[in-house]
């Protein structure tokens, strides 16, 4: 019997998950420490921006979503959520909540001081000059499915740093 089918599929996401999010902690880190706090910042929305389109084409072909589906909010809004659920951890996902709150409106927001991004970046001393990629991941998402929103508050910074909490709405506007 192989590794694979030893572990749970939970586990496997998990696993490649964490993986990611290190690799991604660590590339911000060695990209502030070679070019600078605003380099990096930089780079990594540029990165963020550039690996959307990729992601969302995987995302809707193993989820079976084609484009007109995605003109409807309800699909739109459970593809999102599969899409957050297969890319995150279960130990980040749970502390992060998507709901439709109004009509065509998502509401994000993460549980008290459980942002991962959060919580890397004041570890490794970071937290002050951070930009978020975590929200601006999924308004490239948005974007690169051709989706129309707008986001509120507009992040500049980090909000759990800024504010306490972090949480905010998408309005999506669908032709």
């Amino acid at each position: 019997m192989g590794a694979l089918e030893k572990i749970e599929k939970t586990e496997i996401r998990d696993l490649l998950g964490k993986g990611w999010l290190t690799h991604d902690g660590m590339w911000f880190y060695s990209t502030y420490l070679e070019c600078g706090m605003e380099k990096a910042n930089k780079l990594n929305k540029a990165a963020i921006k550039s690996m959307a389109p990729f992601e969302m084409d995987r995302m809707k072909r193993i989820l079976g979503i084609v484009q007109e589906d995605l003109g409807n909010f309800d699909k739109l809004f459970q593809f999102m959520l599969a899409a957050l659920e297969l890319t995150l951890p279960e130990s980040v996902f749970k502390n992060f909540h998507l709901a439709p709150s109004a009509e065509n409106l998502i509401h994000w927001k993460w549980n008290d001081m459980k942002c991962f991004a959060y919580t890397g970046m004041k570890q490794i001393g970071l937290i002050d000059g951070y930009r978020c990629g975590v929200i601006y991941r999924v308004e490239c998402w948005l974007e690169a499915l051709g989706i129309k929103y707008e986001i509120q508050p507009v992040i500049e910074g980090c909000l759990m740093h800024e504010k306490g909490l972090c949480e905010g709405d998408i309005q999506i506007f669908l032709s």
